[in-house]
């Protein structure tokens, strides 16, 4: 039985959401079961989501609150291409 952990900042992706919507979250799950069936063969029906959404400063990048890492980021002119 595939157990996948989804860990995302809760943050939304369009102006105006600060979270993960619904849909977004079901269209994550078909698509990690799908994926899962396609490479693996392994059945939709024993594929367990596990959806994780953390504020921005309960992670940490290079020693520091992300959001602090994330200012320096565009201070200095890095993207996340």
């Amino acid at each position: 039985m595939p157990i996948v952990n989804i860990l995302v900042t809760r943050e939304g992706t369009t102006p105006g959401a600060d979270r993960t919507t619904a849909d977004q979250k079901a269209a994550v799950y078909k698509g990690i079961a799908d994926l899962l069936f396609n490479v693996m063969g392994k059945p939709r029906e024993d594929t367990t989501v596990i959806f994780h959404e953390h504020e921005i400063d309960d992670i940490s990048q290079g020693g520091v609150p992300l959001s602090a890492y994330r200012r320096h980021r565009a201070r200095v002119g890095m993207t996340d291409a």
